[in-house]
């Protein structure tokens, strides 16, 4: 898939210094509830577009396809539900529990995946990617994680390689059609409105006693199709041109939009930004909707599920790619993870001169000095103006000379020179002081708006072109989440988008 499919609704950090795999988790959970508007402490099941955002976007942060997430949801819990009308969490019979039957898994706090919704399709996000990662099952092709007939048997897996679910019945060599990842890639083409491929296997490809528990055993470990596979539809970028196989163009993201005229199949049209769920909430759709342009200039939305990667435009694929090489960056600063989703964005931060590491920072556990990122260090409105102009204008403030006896004059008249409304000013100590409090969120994209349009913007406009524009992965202002301290991991992601985005431009 690509570069970690959405750059990640990016998880939102906070300011804890800690990068324990718990916290993590925990900061991801919040940011993707956040993201979707929804109180995980409300006990009530969302509405359909909610939940479509909750699946998504868990998939998205996972790197596995939103589509079969959603699938394996719907199979498992019938109709996205997770609570029942009392409030409390659906568990069946064999004990699973929630909207992703999450069953046996000691490593999750049992009571969590009851009460919290985000958490209970972590888990079984994280459970299905567990299985895709499985040495001991099967693979597909070249295994591009895209690639929806490539989860075949992560799918499988997921509710247990035993006999009933292998792909063949064993006494009449015809294929079983009631095997769990056959029922969940059939909910893909009613509902994702996909024409996923029937994948050929053989009898003897699977050994099993039909009347045991014992797990399926596999004759074959790979598998080599040549008939045109499904990929996900979620991972369109804005700019890309992608062709439609249907005729419905709509005003708005909604299957009652105004109909924008007839497109013809096979048309090419250019996405305009982020894809956008259901604008009523009580659709239960799987897919979701891309703005697109047509070539007259007509712009409107187009389900998902009809758009498809364009011939004259390179489908992105990881196969030939080779593995970043994270070892000098692990070697230099000791808090560097090579899972965390800020790490490539960091990178491509310290290796523009934009940011660097704390020295000779006390680490109580490892009882020793260290050099440090500390991606989650809440930034102050002069770090990020530093950081930003480093950038934008190097050579400037690199000559710049302080003005008055306050040190942070020089920085602060580049900013009024470029017309960002900073906060802090000359005017007293007061407003000096403000240079050093940590900056919001809303506040960094009404900077970085105003210096590119070369006028104040406001907050909520400089928000909706960092939306429109994709220099944030968020759809909506609210989801922003404007009010958040902004943190080192963030700038370097922001900055980095805000920099494909004026490239784009030009």
């Amino acid at each position: 898939m690509k570069k970690k499919l959405k750059p990640l609704i990016s998880v939102i950090a906070i300011s804890a210094l800690s990068l324990s795999i718990n916290l993590d988790k925990n900061v991801l959970a919040n940011d993707i509830a956040n993201t979707c508007e929804y109180d995980s402490v409300s006990k009530v099941n969302p509405d359909y577009s909610t939940m479509n955002c909750l699946l998504t976007e868990t998939a998205l942060s996972y790197d596995v396809p939103p589509e079969i997430v959603k699938a394996i949801a719907e199979g498992e819990s019938g109709n996205w539900r997770h609570f029942d009308e009392n409030g409390e969490a659906i568990v069946t019979a064999d004990n699973g529990i929630g909207i992703m039957q999450i069953t046996n898994q000691a490593s999750y706090d049992q009571d969590r995946l009851k009460s919290d919704i985000v958490y209970n399709i972590q888990a079984g996000v994280e459970t299905l990617d567990d299985m895709f990662k499985r040495k001991d099952l099967p693979s597909i092709n070249g295994g591009e994680r895209d690639v929806l007939e490539h989860w075949y048997f992560a799918i499988m897996a997921y509710n247990g390689t035993k006999p009933l679910n292998s792909p063949i019945v064993q006494a009449t060599g015809e294929k079983n059609s009631k095997a769990y990842q056959e029922k969940i890639l059939g909910i893909i083409k009613k509902l994702e409105l996909l024409d996923v491929k029937e994948l050929t296997f053989s009898s003897e490809d699977f050994q099993y006693d039909s009347n045991s528990r014992e797990n399926i055993k596999f004759s074959e470990m790979n598998y080599d199709f040549s008939l045109p596979l499904t990929k996900s539809k979620y991972f369109f970028e804005t700019n890309q041109k992608v062709s439609v196989t249907t005729k419905n163009f709509r005003a708005r993201p909604t299957t009652g939009g105004v109909p924008m005229g007839t497109l013809r199949e096979g048309e090419i049209v250019t996405i305009t930004g982020p894809f956008k769920y259901d604008e009523v909430s009580t659709k239960k759709n799987h897919f979701v909707w891309y703005p697109v342009k047509r070539d007259d200039g007509t712009e409107g939305y187009v389900a998902s599920s009809y758009l498809n990667y364009s011939a004259s435009t390179p489908t992105p694929t990881t196969s030939v790619a080779p593995s970043p090489d994270y070892s000098a960056y692990t070697k230099k600063f000791a808090d560097f993870s090579t899972t965390d989703w800020w790490k490539d964005d960091m990178i491509w931060a310290i290796d523009r001169g934009l940011i660097s590491g704390y020295g000779n920072v006390w680490n109580a556990k490892t009882k020793k000095y260290e050099t440090q990122l500390q991606p989650n260090t809440q930034l102050t409105e002069a770090h990020f103006l530093t950081i930003f102009f480093r950038f934008a204008q190097k050579d400037e403030l690199a000559s710049v000379k302080n003005t008055s006896s306050w040190n942070k004059s020089g920085l602060y008249n580049m900013a009024n020179k470029y017309n960002m409304p900073v906060l802090a000013s000359e005017a007293s100590t007061t407003s000096k002081g403000l240079a050093d409090k940590g900056i919001r969120r809303g506040k960094l994209a009404q900077l970085m708006a105003s210096y590119y349009k070369g006028h104040i913007v406001s907050e909520n406009e400089a928000i909706q072109f960092f939306v429109d524009n994709g220099i944030t992965t968020a759809t909506s202002v609210a989801a922003y989440n404007p009010n958040q301290i902004l943190t080192r991991s963030q700038i370097s992601a922001f900055i980095q988008r805000y920099e494909s985005f004026v490239s784009n431009q030009k």
